[in-house]
Order: C-alpha cells, then sequence, then structure tokens
C-alpha cells in the first residue's frame, strides 16, 4: 500500500485560474488563501455571534468571547503597561487570525496557513513596523535612542548599539520561525502517526498492534489543539513585549 508523503500537506494549489500577473507571474487564488480567508471569516463571526445578544448573564459563547478578550487584555497590560491598552484591538485581532489559522489547520483537506513562513513573516513585520511607528510618533527620533544601551562603557558603545540594532531587527524572523516550526512539525507527525495506524491495520492478527499507533494518534492531536492555542498565545504575549518598547523605550 503506498502512502502520501507527510510534506505533501504543505503544498500550495491554485484553485481558480489566474486573477491577474504581478511581475509576469501569474497570480491565483489558492488553497492557503481560501484558509486565510477562512480564519478571518470564522475569527469576525466567532466575535459578532457571541456577541450580538449581550446579556448581563451570558451565555456560553458570549462567556467563551469574553474569557478570550479579557485574558489577552490581561496578558497584554502585565507585557506592556496600562498604557498599552488602545492597541487591545490590534492585539486580540492578531491572536484570534492565529488561533483560527491553527484550528482550521486541524481539519482534514485545510490547509495549515501558519505552516507558510511567508504568512507568519507578513504579521511579525506587520507588528515590527507598528512597534517602529508607534515610538517614532510618541517619541520622535528620540525612538532610536531604544538601540543604545544605558550605562555602557563608551568604548564598547559602537559594537552594543550595532547589536541592539541587529537584535531588534531580528524579531520579526524568530516570531514567524517559531510559529512555523511548531506548526510543520506537530502536522508532519501527525500525518507519520496516521501512516503508521494505517499500515498495520489491514488484516489479521497484525491489526492488533495498530491499537497503539492509534492510541498515540489521539494523543498527539489532543497536543496540537493545546500547541495550536499555545503557539497563537506566545506570538501574541511576545508582541506586547515588543509593543512596551516604542511605549516606554526599554
Amino acid at each position: 500500500m503506498a502512502f502520501h508523503s507527510p510534506i505533501e500537506q504543505f503544498e500550495i494549489h491554485d484553485l481558480s485560474p489566474a486573477l491577474f500577473s504581478l511581475g509576469g507571474h501569474p497570480v491565483s487564488f489558492t488553497n492557503a488563501a481560501m484558509a486565510m480567508v477562512m480564519a478571518v471569516l470564522l475569527s469576525s463571526s466567532f466575535m459578532i455571534f457571541s456577541t450580538l445578544r449581550r446579556a448581563v448573564i451570558p451565555g456560553r459563547w458570549q462567556i467563551l468571547a469574553e474569557s478570550f478578550y479579557n485574558a489577552i487584555g490581561n496578558t497584554l497590560s502585565e507585557a506592556a503597561g496600562e498604557k498599552a491598552k488602545p492597541f487591545l484591538p490590534f492585539i486580540y485581532t492578531l491572536f484570534t487570525y492565529i488561533l483560527f489559522c491553527n484550528l482550521l489547520g486541524m481539519m482534514p483537506g485545510v490547509y495549515t496557513a501558519t505552516s507558510q513562513l511567508v504568512v507568519n513573516f507578513a504579521l511579525a513585520i506587520m507588528v515590527i513596523f507598528t512597534v517602529i511607528g508607534v515610538g517614532i510618533a510618541k517619541h520622535g527620533l528620540h525612538f532610536f535612542s531604544l538601540f543604545v544601551p544605558k550605562g555602557a562603557p563608551f568604548v564598547l558603545l559602537p559594537f552594543l548599539t550595532v547589536l541592539e540594532f541587529i537584535s531588534f531587527f531580528v524579531r520579526p524572523f524568530s516570531l514567524s520561525l517559531r510559529l512555523f516550526g511548531n506548526m510543520l512539525a506537530g502536522h508532519i507527525l501527525l500525518k507519520v502517526f496516521a501512516g503508521m495506524s494505517a499500515a498495520v491495520a489491514p488484516e489479521g492478527i497484525a491489526g492488533v498492534t495498530s491499537v497503539l499507533p492509534a492510541i498515540l494518534n489521539i494523543v498527539v492531536i489532543a497536543f496540537e489543539f493545546f500547541v495550536a492555542l499555545l503557539q497563537a498565545y506566545i506570538f501574541t504575549v511576545l508582541s506586547s513585549v515588543y509593543l512596551r518598547d516604542a511605549l516606554e523605550l526599554h
């Protein structure tokens, strides 16, 4: 029996003819684009319908939505301070979008958008540009003092300034790579265990040995749901920490 490679699930396929040309390359609507559109629609629908009938005694969906919103609000306040409250809608949108992208990837036949490095990098670049924009708007050119360590010896100052500059602009790469690596590895692991279960199950006594891979597959699936939530939360926490630099020049 032949099995598909675990890597095939990350291939991008066109779902439509070329819509337009960009730099001589045809641009089509792909399975990755479909997953991202679905994540936007579902995350928006979740908040809209959960709060559509707001009540003093909330229902289940309202409790869930408010719990997520309050949790991200508390995280933002702890990581970036009270001055960061106006940015809660931005941070919360990041969290829900990444979360739904991760969760949708757990559904058979739905592409995992966050398994694409370019998608995660675009989100990370948006965070860094927001940090830089807020920093310059709030502090002017004094924002660039963020790259000059206070109290550093004068002789080491140029070297340390370059290191601070590099470490700041490495952030979008570390943000995107962390999410990319976790989603990629987790889905490969799921595919491998699913293949093991299918390989030893066909018939006879050998089928009994498929119980262990099947149990392990269930455990891995449960763990991947946890990772989907955890990685969205980590991305949110780090974005909040970076925002603090713009607000307080730490």
